[in-house]
Order: C-alpha cells, then structure tokens, then sequence
C-alpha cells in the first residue's frame, strides 16, 4: 500500500525527531546515573523550583507541548539551572530513548490530563505497563508520586498501585517538594500519593 507524500514528510519528521532525542538525552546525561524525572512537566515552573533548591539531583522534564518546553528552558537558563533537562517527547519514545543505565531516584505526576470518559480511559497516563516500565527503572526505595484533582483519576492510580507487586503506597512519606504551579493554582482541592519501590 502505498503512502501519501504529505504522510511520508511526517514520519521522515518522526524518525528525525526520536533520533534527535536519543542524541540529547546521551549527551545532556552523559555521566548520570541517577535522575528526577518528571512526565508532562508543563511550563516547568515545579520542576525548576525543585532543581534550584536541589542542585545535587538531576532533574528531567518531558511535554508534548513546545512552547511548553520553550518557557522550561527559559526558566533554565534565566535561572543558570545545569541540573535541569527538558524535552519535548512522547512518554514512551522518551523511556526508549533514555540510556539504560539511568535509574529514576523519583518520578512525579501532577496534574495528569484525567481523560474521564471511559472510551478515553486508555489514554491515561497511569497504566499497569507504565508502572512496570518506571519500576524496572527504579531501585529500591525510589519514589512515584502523582497528585491530581481529579477524584476518579487518583482512585484510578490508589487501585493500579496497591495491586502492583512492585509499588507499595507509604502515606507516611511526605509530598517530595511544595511548590505552587500554574495548575496547582486553579485547583479548589486536589490528593496526593507516594509508592515506594520495593
């Protein structure tokens, strides 16, 4: 079957772009073995105040959205922000293009589109195969955290991780670092969840 020329630029684009990915993240990480990683970042307001306050951790930032990343890499670089990476990627075409060797000391959630009619349940951004990807990433002790003011979506998460034989929720462990961000600010309530590793 063939493809249209219009469809054949696009995937020409696909390719080129994972490519360019896979070259960021090895020469951006190169020499790291630990990272905070945080999937749909958004404007990068939360992930910046975290790696300004912990210049120790390196700190990976990913959005589909590019002005998006373009006002993340503003905030770094207004900021001189070395620890902090982001990029603008699929959540699966960046855990493929991530090095094998980087282990994730803590990955966060917030504020995760709900997708709250059933049809669009798919598309959630927790699934049983994301929590298995995270977890074989993640050493002992590491951390998944979500927040989300969508009740049916943070239930959604609570039954995905207490049934997963590779997380366990710990609700003495404290949120990993207060920072309002620009969804945060338009919430009447929202809930919060750390897993550990196990």
């Amino acid at each position: 079957m063939e493809i249209s020329e219009a469809h054949a630029r696009e995937l020409a684009k696909q390719v080129a772009r994972k490519a360019e990915l896979v070259t960021n993240c090895a020469n951006d990480l190169a020499g790291c073995d630990r990272i905070l990683f945080e999937a749909g970042c958004g404007h990068g307001h939360w992930l910046a105040d975290f790696a300004e306050a912990n210049p120790q951790t390196i700190c990976v930032g990913i959005d589909l959205v590019t002005w998006r990343i373009r006002k993340g890499n503003d905030k770094k670089a207004k900021r001189g922000l070395e620890n902090l990476h982001f990029y603008k990627a699929e959540l699966s075409e960046f855990l493929v293009a991530l090095p094998d060797s980087i282990r994730f000391e803590r990955t966060v959630l917030l504020f995760p589109d709900p997708w709250p009619k059933l049809r669009h349940h798919r598309r959630r951004m927790v699934q049983p195969a994301l929590l298995d990807e995270v977890a074989r990433r993640t050493d002992r002790g590491g951390e998944f955290c979500l927040r989300s003011d969508d009740r049916p979506y943070f239930d959604w998460t609570l039954a995905y991780l207490e049934a997963h034989p590779e997380w366990e929720i710990d609700a003495a462990v404290p949120w990993p670092y207060e920072s309002e961000t620009y969804f945060q600010n338009l919430m009447g309530a929202y809930f919060s969840v750390v897993a550990k590793r196990l």
